[in-house]
């Protein structure tokens, strides 16, 4: 390969040694390097092979470290410092799974570190021309879903679990009649004894495909079909026979290579799940943030992804929640546009459309809320309609 683009990772880093030395072990450890030299390492390998520290910024000094350390380098003070890396993309290749292995790999179990933070990666075109990225997206979506110009307004199966399937088919007939756009299952619901799959999808598009003959709509119902590589093609292959037009992926339980394989044989949008997420990103010093996670799910084949809420009930700040919907609908580069709907879930109501339209400054979401239309005091009619009178006085409005 002679191609001379590299990949460029940044980091969050924080030590109680010279940061510069510390981000020098970084790429060493996940290149050419190793704790001690070994007579292989040539300088033509190295200039060959090796991970390049391309930038170092001090940011703050602390008195006690972030995180734990069973075993201390150095006594503090912690420094902490944003960190650029960089590889040869012929190292690893247009290889989604090897580069989490490059960016991702050992660096979290390094002694020299007390806090480390994946903050964003960026990545030579040829990983969108191995990957394609959403096949629907924005634009695919809402051709199936038949709503332009305003966010799809949905709602998750509550109960979460415990609905046999002719119980589901009986709730989405109300939601149908509701004139909602998209329905989901909840992460939770998956192939039960109680539900199975194949059963929950007949009973289902039954009522969906009733529904669109005499209205002309067909709403899209998100089925779950996370499981084993083979259980999830013949799943898909289940929804697409019964007219279905969406399905859903819990992305941490199936995994990278589980997603891109579902993505090169969906014929489907793909409602991607982050359920899982908050042991990844919860602690401000450790793990990934949003910027750089998702852009491995997108370019996987990710359609929708879920971005939490305005005035959720998790820990998500909405600061955070609306920089990560941002980044859905933000191209990856000029040559990647890889588009992703985000999904706005999690105590979502006509309370937050407002706020979420300001902060945002796009219709191109799904506006999931469960509560907010299940438990609506006069039913589940009334709360789909008044969350879309909410997004029309905000987009009226120009609310922004």
């Amino acid at each position: 390969m002679t191609e001379l683009a590299r990949i460029e990772a940044d980091y969050l880093i924080e030590t109680p040694l010279d940061p510069q030395a510390t981000a020098e072990a970084m790429a060493g450890e996940q290149s050419s390097g190793t704790f001690v030299a070994v007579p292989g390492e040539t300088p033509e390998l190295k200039a060959r092979a090796a991970a390049r520290v391309e930038s170092i910024r001090p940011l703050a000094t602390l008195a006690q470290p972030s995180l734990p350390v069973a075993r201390a380098t150095a006594a503090g003070p912690w420094r902490q410092a944003h960190v650029t890396l960089s590889w040869p993309l012929h190292n690893i290749g247009p290889s989604l799974p090897n580069l989490l292995s490059a960016v991702a790999g050992n660096l979290w179990e390094l002694r020299q570190l007390t806090g480390l933070r994946l903050l964003d990666i960026r990545l030579p075109a040829v990983f969108a021309e191995t990957y394609g990225g959403p096949k629907f997206g924005v634009s695919g979506t809402r051709r199936l879903a038949g709503v332009e110009g305003r966010p799809l307004v949905g709602t998750i199966v509550k109960p979460s679990i415990g609905l046999s399937a002719t119980e589901t088919a009986d709730l989405v007939a109300t939601l149908c009649a509701a004139d909602i756009d998209f329905i989901k299952d909840d992460e939770l619901q998956s192939d039960g004894a109680y539900c199975r799959f194949d059963d929950r999808v007949a009973a289902v598009m039954r009522v969906v495909n009733d529904h669109a003959d005499r209205s002309g709509k067909k709403v899209m119902f998100a089925f779950n079909l996370t499981g084993d590589l083979d259980e999830m093609r013949q799943r898909h292959d289940t929804v697409l026979a019964h007219g279905g037009t969406c399905v859903m992926a819990s992305l941490n339980s199936v995994g990278l290579v589980g997603l891109i394989e579902l993505a090169r044989h969906t014929q489907l949008p793909i409602h991607a799940h982050r359920n899982g997420w908050g042991v990844l990103t919860r602690h401000p010093s450790l793990g990934w943030d949003y910027q750089a996670w998702h852009k491995i799910w997108r370019l996987a084949g990710a359609d929708h992804m879920h971005v939490n809420g305005i005035d959720n009930k998790f820990s998500d700040s909405n600061e955070t929640v609306i920089a990560a919907a941002k980044a859905c609908l933000t191209p990856l580069a000029a040559e990647m546009p890889c588009i992703a709907m985000p999904v706005f879930s999690s105590g979502q109501s006509a309370a937050t459309v407002a706020k979420t339209y300001a902060a945002l400054g796009s219709v191109d979401l799904i506006f999931a809320a469960g509560g907010g239309i299940l438990a609506h005091p006069d039913g589940p009619s009334a709360g789909v309609r008044e969350l879309r009178s909410a997004w029309d006085r905000a987009i009226a409005s120009g609310a922004r």
